[in-house]
């Protein structure tokens, strides 16, 4: 970025409309301030702009476009291509933004955009209520919202784009715009699935469920050897079972907790996840031939708070751990696919690697397929490979970044194009399109082209305009 870009007086009449924080190289802690979830992105802003109110948007949104900069936005900072972060550019960061409301009556809930999925969960499990959120409680409530939504709520409540009612946007032109089926109706279209290509939402109103506070759920876990008969008969069990059964089944290593025997413990194990919403004894029901075939070693899978379920995998992915992630549909567990995915389970590339098999349909099958951004409703599995590691070296990351890329060419032959692209780290324009098929990504574009004509938020999964959009 040219130094004369971003001058001292340019700052100080930001900070002139600013009521937040606003973070330059040199500042005590800048340092801190830049760093995002996933290490392996390492970049050096020129600005950070704290914000504490949708008017501190505006005014950096303003800054950026008037400036010229490259501009990023952060919720939780949890996006895997490391999209809340730039170098020589504005990170416009919400996590100051936490206000929320919740109205246990009409079972709704408004929640400002920096909020984390474990500040959300802790609110709304008050009143025995939640939607949809993040594996990992750390994530942010805006990019898993403007990406899809997948959590272990999804097949009984959908995904968290389904369960949007509305939406505060400021857009690229500084403007303060409501989103929902009454206001802005392609603009709210758009935003569900759409990622942030429309503008920066500043706060999400929520339909909420009746979950909690202790449902039946937790975590098995069974030697490698029983990995074919597990995938082989989930792959059976699943199509049939009720909404209120939610989970996967994960290729990792046990990890170092008071539950799992020492000699069991960072050794490669298969694991189940569960999250049963309904009546416990009935749960106990629906769990049983999972555990039959399962034979856990480990199983702490019982009454539990739905909070503790959302935040158990949280020591499995601290900030600065390294990632690159792939992911697919799959139609289909077919004999051959359930092969390819054991073997690739048992040589993971390291300790902190997953692969992760996700059951879908459910409530996400039962929205129209034209009724979000999102498509391929009808899908019943994905597979997520969660390369994973915490050491910088060059050769550590090559090794993993290949693995996940050599599961992925190898399930091509049973996979399907379409997949929620917050899943993955980047692959570029095509994959984009390809995703959301071209009637989708045309009508895309044309929101791109009223909203964001000059592609100002384009670090993204980006949606380019239609001309003079810059890459």
């Amino acid at each position: 970025m040219p130094e004369q870009t971003l001058t001292a007086p340019a700052v100080q009449e930001l900070a002139r409309a600013f009521r937040g924080v606003l973070l330059q190289p040199g500042d005590s802690n800048f340092n801190e301030a830049r760093l995002v979830w996933n290490g392996i992105h390492d970049r050096h802003p020129a600005l950070i702009a704290r914000c504490t109110t949708a008017d501190d948007v505006v005014a950096a949104v303003n800054f950026a476009r008037s400036n010229d900069l490259p501009l990023a936005v952060r919720g939780g900072g949890h996006s895997a291509p490391g999209y809340a972060t730039c170098d020589d550019g504005i990170v416009i960061d919400l996590s100051l933004m936490k206000n929320i409301e919740v109205d246990p009556g009409a079972k709704t809930a408004r929640a400002e955009a920096g909020m984390t999925w474990g500040e959300f969960d802790a609110a709304t499990q008050e009143h025995a209520l939640a939607v949809t959120g993040g594996r990992f409680s750390t994530t942010g409530i805006a990019g898993l919202t403007l990406g899809s939504g997948s959590g272990w709520l999804e097949r009984k409540c959908g995904l968290t784009a389904d369960n949007l009612l509305s939406a505060e946007v400021v857009t690229a032109a500084g403007e303060r715009v409501t989103a929902s089926p009454d206001e802005n109706a392609d603009l709210f279209w758009g935003i569900r699935g759409g990622s942030g290509n429309f503008g920066i939402v500043t706060s999400f109103t929520f339909r909420l469920h009746e979950v909690g506070p202790i449902i039946y759920g937790g975590l098995m876990l069974a030697m490698p050897e029983r990995a074919r008969d597990i995938l082989s008969f989930v792959a059976d069990y699943m199509p049939s079972a009720p909404d209120d059964l939610g989970g996967g089944i994960a290729f990792i290593n046990a990890p170092p907790a008071p539950f799992v025997p020492p000699e069991l413990q960072h050794q490669p194990v298969v694991g189940a996840v569960i999250c049963w919403t309904g009546d416990q004894e009935e749960g106990e029901r629906v769990v049983a031939p999972i555990r039959e075939v399962m034979q856990p070693v480990v199983d702490v899978v019982g009454p539990m708070p739905y909070t503790a379920l959302q935040s158990m995998l949280d020591d499995g992915g601290p900030k600065g751990i390294r990632g690159y992630f792939k992911a697919e549909f799959l139609e289909e567990l077919t004999d051959e696919a359930v092969d390819k995915l054991v073997e690739h389970g048992a040589k993971r590339a390291g300790p902190m690697t997953q692969l992760l098999m996700e059951p879908m349909r459910g409530a996400i099958s039962r929205v129209g397929e034209d009724d979000t951004a999102l498509g391929r409703r009808d899908i019943p599995w994905c597979f997520h490979a969660l390369a994973m590691w915490m050491e910088p070296d060059d050769d550590t990351a090559q090794s993993h970044i290949a693995w996940a890329r050599d599961l992925a060419e190898e399930m091509k032959p049973h996979t399907v194009e379409g997949v929620y692209l917050n899943y993955i780290s980047d692959e570029g324009e095509q994959r984009v399109r390809s995703t959301y098929g071209p009637a989708k990504y045309d009508r895309l574009v044309g929101l791109k082209d009223r909203w964001d004509p000059d592609n100002l938020f384009r670090l993204n999964q980006n949606i380019r305009p239609s001309a003079n959009g810059r890459g």
